[in-house]
């Protein structure tokens, strides 16, 4: 028996695990801030629509779910709080689709005791101008290896959305922190990936990364010397119009996630003793531009 699903947050990420779900007959619940007739993604060799509506009043959902994709930016955590009160019971997996490396303490107070389950991202989903979300690679996502982590590998097997498990979960996780960590600088440039042929952002890009591992190691992380290039020569080699979702916001004058992506290397840089001269100059430049005033 397939456990009951619901997706809070159908956006570029939320869209592409409930339409992977929809592909193989595993529709979930669809839930959301805005009345939707449909979903739809588009991928290479077509789009796959799936039917709704999205619901949009929690007080119509009719009992928990046994997992839920809380698939909404952790701006937007607090505003979806109702939907996690309707939709998690004590036996409720809430798997969170979201950056960073805080997500269980982040998720956690909203949940009414269900289990939360951290999760790397790494598929490059974009929202299209029509609504709908363009998927530009493999969708794939990365779990720490627990019993709860089990009910995700269960739900998405056989779908275009794969599911490892890491025995290292924090060093995963921190990783792409990293990533996306160096990718706030396209907000202060308000330049896409191709910014990262140029020579000084590379620079700048490799010097940010270094201070970024020193602090993801001092936090337990185990990852090496060689990743701040290989992270910079992966933005070299994306489509140069290719995006992040942090950019996304900033041009949509929406809250950025500035805390959980670059904060936090401030914060525990400080924690650990461990000099932060360029997240000292970067943090409060990407706070200003989503908090302002100005």
């Amino acid at each position: 028996m397939n456990p009951t699903v619901a997706v809070v947050g159908p956006g570029a990420i939320g869209t592409t695990v409930t339409a992977a779900l929809h592909e193989v007959g595993r529709t979930p619940r669809m839930c959301g801030r805005t009345a939707r007739e449909n979903l739809e993604l588009q991928v290479e060799g077509g789009r796959v629509v799936v039917p709704g509506p999205v619901q949009i009043d929690p007080a119509q959902v009719d009992g928990a779910a046994d997992l839920v994709f809380l698939a909404v930016k952790s701006t937007q955590v607090e505003a979806a709080a109702s939907w996690l009160k309707a939709l998690c019971g004590p036996d409720t997996v809430v798997c969170v689709l979201q950056n960073g490396v805080e997500q269980e303490s982040v998720v956690g107070p909203y949940v009414c005791g269900a289990r939360v389950i951290p999760s790397v991202v790494w598929f490059p989903a974009q929202t299209q101008s029509d609504g709908s979300v363009w998927l530009r690679g493999e969708a794939r996502l990365t779990l720490p290896d627990t019993s709860a982590s089990r009910v995700v590998v269960q739900t998405l097997g056989g779908t275009r959305c794969s599911v490892e498990l890491a025995a290292d979960f924090k060093s995963v996780a921190w990783r792409k922190l990293l990533q996306n960590a160096v990718a706030g600088l396209m907000v202060l440039t308000g330049r896409r990936s191709g910014m990262f042929a140029r020579g000084d952002i590379a620079e700048l890009s490799l010097a940010y990364l270094r201070e970024c591992l020193e602090v993801a190691r001092a936090d337990g992380a185990a990852l090496s010397d060689d990743l701040p290039q290989e992270i910079v020569d992966g933005f070299r080699a994306y489509p140069a119009d290719m995006g992040t979702s942090i950019l996304a916001d900033r041009e949509a004058d929406r809250p950025l996630e500035w805390d959980v992506r670059n904060g936090v290397v401030l914060r525990r840089g400080r924690a650990h003793g461990i000099p932060t001269p360029i997240s000292d100059l970067v943090v409060p430049l990407l706070a200003a531009a989503s908090d302002g005033p100005g």
